[in-house]
């Protein structure tokens, strides 16, 4: 009895042994579980997207108003550092690369003294950098080129249009009684 106990405990240590093996070569990593299953996360998005083309279009002199117009609100205001508006943006998106960046724009008074940024990125290299269905995307053609246009069979002529016979003559009676 007791050699059937002593095997039965081999036999499950071996099965359990043989299971943590198992699940150490499925290597976990924080994009997927078990290799198979991703998880969700959430997109995290804070603060105003300033890129170069609305940083250019900034010039020294501009009021408060006119920057807030082309870069929209600032995210950090300070009544102690009311000559400094502040536009902070950060991004967090799964299958693309987490990024910060930081503009600063400095006033005297109501008028824009100086505009400070970290290296910005086009509109086109921002969509480019966050962008996570990289597929090849065919971009549809929306003009037909002349070899093209050649092609095309020529168009059916119209059949006339046959005018309508005019309609009767009617004699209607005066809106106002006469004065005769």
């Amino acid at each position: 009895m007791s050699l059937i106990l002593s095997w039965a405990c081999r036999a499950g240590l071996a099965v359990t042994l043989g299971s943590l093996a198992a699940c150490s070569s499925l290597q976990s990593t924080e994009d997927n579980f078990l290799g198979v299953i991703t998880p969700y996360r959430v997109e995290v998005v804070q603060g105003n997207v300033v890129t170069r083309e609305m940083a250019a279009a900034i010039r020294p002199g501009m009021s408060r108003t006119q920057v807030r117009d082309i870069l929209g609100s600032p995210l950090l205001t300070d009544i102690f550092h009311a000559d400094r508006w502040d536009y902070l943006f950060t991004i967090l998106r799964q299958g693309a690369q987490p990024q910060r960046r930081r503009v600063t724009a400095w006033f005297d008074g109501e008028q824009l003294t100086r505009l400070e940024a970290d290296d910005l990125p086009s509109e086109k290299e921002f969509v480019d950098s966050i962008d996570t269905f990289k597929r090849s995307r065919k971009v549809p053609q929306l003009a037909l080129t002349e070899e093209q246009l050649k092609a095309l069979p020529a168009p059916a002529p119209r059949p006339a249009e046959e005018t309508p016979p005019p309609a009767p003559l009617r004699s209607y009676p005066p809106l106002e009684p006469s004065g005769d």
